[in-house]
């Protein structure tokens, strides 16, 4: 199973403002939905409809989202990925990521395909809070 770093995911509620700071300071590119999902469109009648920007360094991704504090409520997951933000992770294995989690103990929510076409994501908390993201894309290597 390869897992690898993929993006950082900070939520505002100045999406073109924190966008235009990022590429002017340090010069990151917009990428659309991803430097590896560029045929795939937001879903956005499945819990979250906000605005994300897409930046990146050509090799690692920042996401900039909508800040939306009610997207746990909507998914009905206990887990929010778009309150403060979160670190993801892409992997060939997301099945055997879960089960590593639930080996274990680690509660995880299983959101499935929700944000992008085609991306399966789960999210947990690390030790001290922090949200993290392992997905996996149909049909692409890590």
């Amino acid at each position: 199973m390869a897992t690898k770093f993929h993006h950082i995911n900070l939520c505002s509620t100045d999406i073109p403002g924190l966008a235009q700071f990022y590429q002017n300071v340090l010069e990151l590119d917009e990428t659309f939905y991803g430097s590896q999902g560029s045929d795939r469109k937001q879903i956005t009648n499945q819990g979250y409809g906000g605005h994300v920007t897409f930046l990146t360094d050509g090799n690692t991704e920042m996401h900039l989202a909508t800040r939306d504090l009610t997207v746990a409520f909507k998914t009905k997951q206990a887990i929010n990925p778009l309150d403060r933000g979160h670190i993801a992770f892409r992997t060939d294995d997301i099945e055997g990521v879960k089960r590593r989690l639930t080996e274990r103990g680690i509660p995880f929510s299983d959101f499935g395909t929700w944000a992008i076409e085609g991306w399966q994501q789960i999210f947990f908390y690390d030790p001290d809070g922090n949200i993290v993201e392992v997905q996996q894309v149909e049909d692409a290597k890590v």
